[in-house]
């Protein structure tokens, strides 16, 4: 109870902040550019999560990049669902063959066109969609205090998913074995605020073709989001993946015993940013 009260809280005040800022700089200021180690970007000034961190501390996600800089090489073709703004897409891109990104919110994903161009990066190409099963049109709320936390309309909308009063337009999802027809990707890489299993129910064929996957893992979301179990998440990664690296733990698996750890850490509400699929 008193943990709950105390997100509650944080929630809001991280909400009143945002509209602080939002109300100092002025309705007409939709960016601000910073120069950091992720690449010259533009940021949001309202973002409390990336856009915060990128402004106050000059980089966002080193860790990561590193870590998924070490499984391609400059010939991999590697494919981000759920590239926000470019903070990780624009650095990766810079260490192999061609990034494929995928962003559904319209406003992050102006945000991730003036990034590459701000970056020179041409080896990148993006797609204004969401990843679904089939080709729809969803629900889809854009968040402002945490502009990657936006997301397809929650099943169980808790308030962590709309303190900040969300604005929830209409986006077009696709299948993207469908809509990335004749494209393989080494790396598929898919964090998108708990519809990953809905993303994996439309990318059977890539899915079986790339050598690893990276995907966030976040059990709220897959309760609350998607409404699905961890048996049910688990069912839709490709057999052919033998190896589980879980970061947030430093360890590595074998699949079956990963899949073990995965539904302890569901049931302890325990997450992970990226849990890492490999062969």
């Amino acid at each position: 109870m008193l943990k709950a009260l105390f997100w509650r809280i944080n929630f809001f005040l991280k909400n009143r902040k945002s509209t602080k800022i939002n109300r100092q700089l002025g309705n007409g200021v939709k960016s601000v550019i910073v120069d950091s180690k992720n690449g010259i970007l533009a940021v949001d000034p309202r973002d409390l999560e990336v856009g915060f961190k990128l402004r106050n501390y000059g980089s966002y996600g080193l860790e990561e990049i590193t870590r998924i800089n070490q499984l391609i090489t400059s010939k991999s073709n590697v494919l981000v669902v759920g590239a926000h703004i470019g903070s990780l897409v624009i650095p990766i891109a810079n260490n192999c063959n061609k990034v494929v990104a995928i962003e559904a919110n319209p406003n992050n994903f102006n945000l991730l066109k003036t990034n590459l161009y701000l970056n020179n990066s041409e080896n990148i190409t993006i797609h204004n969609i969401a990843a679904s099963s089939k080709q729809e049109t969803i629900k889809f709320q854009m968040n402002v205090v945490n502009s990657g936390g936006s997301k397809r309309l929650p099943k169980n909308n808790e308030y962590m998913y709309r303190y900040d009063n969300p604005e929830v337009i209409d986006v077009q999802a696709h299948s993207l074995d469908e809509y990335l027809d004749e494209e393989n990707f080494d790396l598929v890489l898919i964090d998108i605020e708990g519809s990953e299993y809905f993303a994996m129910q439309g990318m059977e064929k890539i899915l079986s073709n790339c050598n690893t996957l990276i995907i966030e893992f976040l059990p709220h979301h897959l309760k609350n989001v998607a409404d699905v179990s961890v048996e049910q998440f688990l069912s839709l990664i490709p057999k052919h993946f033998t190896k589980l690296t879980i970061p947030s733990k430093n360890e590595i698996h074998p699949v079956d015993i990963g899949g073990v750890m995965l539904k302890q850490m569901y049931n302890d509400n325990e997450g992970d940013d990226g849990i890492i699929f490999t062969k």
